[in-house]
């Protein structure tokens, strides 16, 4: 895991030593949870200000040679229950199921989705970032409304293994 830390025009200013410490305190760190834990990270967002962290794992995809860890183990035994796969939330914002007021919604109850599909948008501040599925299936039940707030893992809606 890299970090980039060039600014435009190499511009320093009294604070910008701070700010390098901090970034490099925060790869380093991200770097040993990424390594420890028993799946892969899939994305760590880190945001400024009131210092946010969002860290994502992929789904129980253990490492080769890992032991799987009680997340893991926990993860399957939910899914294993439910008679569907969920997508959740990716973070915490509002939820959209089409491109823009008016447009048709990305999927439907009755779809079949396939993975890296689009199922819907999470708005968080003012970014619009894209609700992927992560595994093949046919859409059984939408649980969040369409310009509803939404918070983080937070269950959107709901697949059934397709054929």
């Amino acid at each position: 895991m890299t970090a980039d830390t060039t600014r435009a025009g190499d511009r320093s200013g009294p604070g910008d030593d701070a700010a390098e410490r901090v970034l490099a305190w925060v790869v380093r760190h991200a770097t040993r949870l990424g390594e420890a834990a028993p799946v892969p990270l899939r994305r760590i967002r880190v945001s400024t200000a009131e210092v946010a962290v969002d860290v994502e794992w992929s789904p129980a995809q253990a490492r080769p040679g890992a032991p799987p860890g009680p997340a893991a183990a926990a993860e399957e035994a939910a899914v294993a229950q439910e008679e569907g796969m969920w997508i959740r939330s990716p973070m915490v914002g509002t939820f959209y199921r089409s491109r823009e007021p008016g447009a048709p919604p990305f999927v439907e109850v009755g779809d079949l989705v396939e993975p890296g599909q689009q199922v819907g948008i999470v708005e968080a501040m003012k970014l619009m970032n894209a609700v992927q599925a992560e595994h093949r299936g046919r859409v059984s039940e939408i649980t969040a409304r369409d310009g509803s707030p939404v918070q983080y893992e937070e269950p959107l809606l709901s697949l059934v293994p397709a054929d």
